[in-house]
């Protein structure tokens, strides 16, 4: 299973997010710099995280953008909702996926109890985890 480039993004970008000041934000370019993302594509990125209600803009001269839950409240299956509609690890797990072996199919469960491990794994994932993950990589480092 390949996750797309918008929630692989998205998710260091929250993680950038998620260690500013929450009076000042993180400005977008400070962002793109930090983690290595064009200015534009994060344009992108950032639109889909605000109607996601995962940031907001701080308000002011330097405006920002900061998170908008706790860290501890925000999972990566939220990110990842972000940008994709579901989980799915398999189109044939999908209801709306019209499969003439669904009832004779052996791999079915297979399939959907893989999505609910992957999804619930995103489910228990928070960013405080990613926080707390980053501090330990920053302080095995110096």
């Amino acid at each position: 299973m390949k996750f797309n480039t918008k929630v692989r993004y998205g998710i260091r970008a929250m993680l950038e997010i998620s260690f500013a000041d929450p009076n000042e934000g993180i400005l977008q370019k400070d962002i793109a710099v930090n983690q290595e993302i064009s200015v534009k594509y994060l344009d992108s990125i950032i639109s889909h995280l605000k109607i996601a209600g995962l940031i907001t803009s701080v308000s002011g001269k330097k405006s920002g953008y900061r998170i908008t839950r706790s860290p501890d409240e925000i999972t990566m299956l939220d990110i990842f909702e972000a940008f994709e509609p579901g989980m799915m690890v398999n189109e044939c797990i999908n209801q709306n996926f019209d499969c003439t072996r669904r009832k004779i199919c052996s791999v079915f469960d297979f399939w959907s109890g893989l999505n609910v491990v992957i999804s619930d794994y995103f489910r228990n994932y928070t960013l405080a985890d990613m926080q707390l993950n980053e501090k330990m990589i920053k302080a095995a480092s110096s």
